[in-house]
């Protein structure tokens, strides 16, 4: 079994988005071909409401799939179809943008707001599918206990354990792993053609053994198989460091298909994304209302 191996560490640069939202930006517009189905990755970690509390007021999305993560905090969401809610503690916002959604995002004051939100790109064939929406909640995630380890199953499996949720449009692998202090995890489940990354949340992580150089806090670290060896799978092994360490592992297989990205909306031609633009000013954005 082949070994991946840190190829590149993005830590991500401050950001102020919505209505005035202090973040940090791992993923974005320079990362999209090596991160590949994966567009973009805000993180968040605040104890002070005013970097946060005016949120995401009522805007558009289009050809993407939005998924917010909360381990800490409260946000108020609604959309153009009628879903209404709460995120709360360990739970998730699962959104498939599709032919067009409205909505908005609206945190609450908290002692601290964790989490991210993570765009994953949809295919070209699936751009204008119907909207959707599901709500994650902290009991519909399956929780292993490992000697060193706890891990949360989003999406996908872990040790035949299906998660939450299995991606209708692209398979995503989505693991909480929560580790123990100075202490090693393993993992041999993602198929080697498929792009990986380790997203660390808190703690300290090395990824690279001999385990020297750990990475702090807020970090994408992309992972990918140098090694000739002929196996279907690839292995991961991570250290945590004197804190312990919170990451989600995040999987998918690459489109390879061309990206016309506009804010909110991203298709896969300029034609595509014009249109768009222009049936938002026509309001003729939304095509399924339900």
């Amino acid at each position: 079994m082949s070994k991946r191996e840190s190829s590149q560490v993005i830590r991500g640069t401050h950001a102020v988005d919505g209505a005035g939202v202090h973040l940090r930006r791992v993923l974005g517009l320079r990362t999209v071909k090596e991160f590949d189905p994966f567009l973009m990755l805000d993180g968040f970690d605040s104890k002070d409401p005013n970097d946060y509390i005016k949120g995401f007021p009522w805007h558009p999305h289009r050809g993407i799939e939005t998924v917010t993560y909360l381990l800490k905090g409260k946000i108020e969401h609604g959309d153009s179809l009628g879903n209404a809610g709460v995120i709360g503690d360990l739970q998730c916002q699962w959104m498939t943008a599709g032919s067009g959604i409205i909505h908005q995002e609206m945190p609450k004051e908290s002692d601290r707001m964790l989490g991210c939100q993570l765009w994953v790109n949809l295919p070209a064939k699936d751009k204008m599918t119907y909207p959707a929406y599901r709500d994650i909640r902290c009991e519909d995630m399956p929780v292993i206990e490992e000697d060193n380890a706890q891990i949360r199953v989003m999406s996908g499996s872990y040790k035949n354990q299906k998660g939450a949720v299995s991606g209708d449009f692209v398979k995503v692998q989505y693991l909480d792993v929560e580790l123990k202090p100075n202490t090693v995890w393993s993992y041999h489940e993602t198929p080697n053609n498929e792009t990986l990354f380790l997203y660390l949340i808190d703690g300290t992580l090395s990824v690279d053994d001999p385990f020297v150089h750990f990475e702090e806090k807020a970090c994408a670290i992309l992972l990918k198989s140098t090694s000739d060896v002929d196996s279907e799978f690839d292995e991961v092994v991570v250290k945590a460091g004197s804190q312990g360490a919170r990451f989600f592992l995040i999987a998918a297989a690459p489109l390879k298909e061309p990206i016309a990205w506009g804010g909110p909306i991203v298709m896969n031609t300029k034609e595509e994304l014009n249109l768009a633009f222009e049936e938002l000013d026509n309001r003729t954005f939304i095509k399924h209302n339900y």
